[in-house]
């Protein structure tokens, strides 16, 4: 029974099941997420906002306020930075966002670079999910809850909103308090996700699980439990895997979840092949 062994043996360590409730509350919830970024195609804004959010980090810790509010305030702030040059200015979103988080990453660095912080560079860009505190265990599950549930009580809202904004306007829908809240959430779930995969890798946390449920999926609905499967065990699995191989979990989270969107792609290319056959059989 090798493979028992194989999920047995991690979680006979406390930091390992902090690890792996960690990996599990954060895929969650950017499970969730994911599919209403990838309707409304924000897949560049949650980039940005995972970027963003290093100088926050770092101005917290100069402040002696905790991280998690500077990194959070650091992510808000970019999100609305966008929004305001995107609508005075004739330059397309994607080109604003991309010149918002890459200056602020840049700022970001500098500051790191010029202040002697107790937290390593590589556990904000990469996490550092095996050293996940039970406080910020607390702070992870309280985020992912509040977020999780206000996203799914609103969820069909929201799917209005991201496949088509005019028509939310039209039925009476409070289009911009959905517009903010949508970036709140994407911004609390980038910091709750920091110490789980890091500053580079939450973006595929963000749109990998959306992605592969679109791929199998033609409901929203059925696109969510998808993407809420695929990302815990993904999540589970690359937590166990970079336990046994010492490897970066983040990294192994993010490459089982690349495993499976081109297992996906595969599929549905399967899929529209036997259905191109069986219209040309009907057809003649």
């Amino acid at each position: 029974m090798e493979w028992l062994n194989f999920i047995i043996e991690p979680l006979s360590y406390p930091f390992m099941q902090r690890a792996i409730i960690v990996s599990i509350t954060t895929g969650f919830v950017c499970a969730i997420l994911s599919c209403f970024l990838v309707l409304k195609g924000w897949s560049l804004m949650g980039d940005a906002i995972s970027h963003a959010v290093l100088p926050g980090i770092v101005l917290a810790y100069l402040g002696g306020i905790p991280i998690i509010i500077g990194a959070f305030a650091s992510g808000f702030f970019c999100s609305l930075a966008t929004g305001y040059i995107k609508q005075n200015c004739r330059v397309k979103e994607d080109t604003v966002m991309g010149i918002v988080y890459s200056g602020m990453f840049a700022f970001g660095l500098v500051l790191f670079s010029k202040v002697d912080t107790e937290q390593h560079l590589n556990h904000i860009l990469f996490g550092s999910v095996l050293g996940t505190t039970h406080s910020e265990l607390i702070q992870i599950i309280i985020i992912a809850l509040i977020v999780s549930l206000v996203t799914l009580i609103k969820r069909r809202d929201l799917m209005l909103f991201c496949f088509d904004p005019v028509q939310a306007k039209v039925v009476g829908l409070p289009v911009k308090l959905l517009h903010y809240g949508l970036l709140t959430f994407l911004a609390l779930t980038i910091v709750a996700s920091l110490q789980a995969v890091g500053v580079i890798l939450v973006i595929a946390m963000l749109i990998a699980p959306g992605i592969i449920a679109f791929l199998l999926s033609k409901r929203f609905e059925r696109m969510l439990i998808i993407a809420i499967i695929v990302s815990i065990i993904s999540c589970i699995s690359g937590t166990l895997i970079s336990y046994h191989f010492s490897a970066s979990t983040s990294a192994c989270i993010v490459l089982i979840q690349a495993l499976l969107f081109i297992f996906a792609q595969g599929y549905r290319l399967i899929v529209n092949y036997r259905l191109s056959i069986l219209n040309r059989k009907l057809t003649n």
